[in-house]
């Protein structure tokens, strides 16, 4: 998967610029490699730079992440307008399913997979925003511990994959809905243009959920 930027959202629908893109993500894929200054050297490089002088804008190539499921397991892809990419990596299941989970993610971008892969210091960090509550001042240290247990781990189920209820069936999580297709989500990456550098906020997600409601 890749991100390969333009200035405006019509040259982004160009078959010329989709043409570059197909290309560029074809390379990254052969090379195995997510070095985009190694994998644009020499030939890609000359390509972009004569799509540029075609088309009067500047295009360029971000990021891209490569995936190895590994023995056993399977991707699925999902990709919202051009302008949210998503792979997703399932132990067993199925084609489906996965692009399923996938589309689940591109529409609530949650942040880990797993409850077990948030970072420590996101848990640190929501442990303080706790602590400063109103409600917890004054709390003995044993009652305010169990508090603070209690909310981090809601707060993991919010923002854990596998724990949020399933966009087309909020009334199963996204492990149940795994589970049920014979398989296991192991990992998610996801992509949305810009993140980081956009300078209008366009909630995307939201279209992704709508759509999901429709399909």
């Amino acid at each position: 998967m890749v991100e390969i930027n333009s200035e405006t959202d019509f040259v982004a629908r160009d078959d010329n610029f989709k043409d570059f893109a197909a290309k560029i993500a074809d390379a990254f894929f052969a090379a195995k490699s997510e070095d985009v200054a190694a994998v644009m050297d020499g030939e890609l490089e000359v390509v972009r730079e004569q799509l540029v002088q075609k088309i009067g804008e500047n295009i360029s190539v971000r990021r891209a992440a490569v995936i190895n499921a590994g023995e056993g397991n399977l991707v699925g892809e999902y990709v919202h307008g051009g302008r949210i990419g998503v792979l997703t990596v399932m132990k067993g299941g199925n084609a489906d399913a996965a692009k399923d989970i996938s589309m689940h993610v591109a529409a609530i971008n949650p942040a880990v997979a797993r409850p077990e892969d948030m970072p420590q210091e996101h848990l640190d960090t929501e442990k303080a925003i706790i602590l400063a509550q109103p409600d917890m001042a004054g709390k003995p240290e044993n009652i305010a511990e169990k508090m603070v247990q209690g909310r981090l781990k809601k707060y993991l189920a919010e923002n854990s994959l596998t724990e949020q209820p399933f966009v087309k069936d909020p009334n199963q999580s996204v492990a149940e809905y795994a589970k049920a297709a014979g398989g296991e989500v192991m990992s998610f990456t996801r992509f949305e243009v810009g993140e980081g550098i956009e300078k209008e906020e366009v909630d995307f997600a939201k279209e992704v959920m709508e759509q999901a409601g429709r399909s």
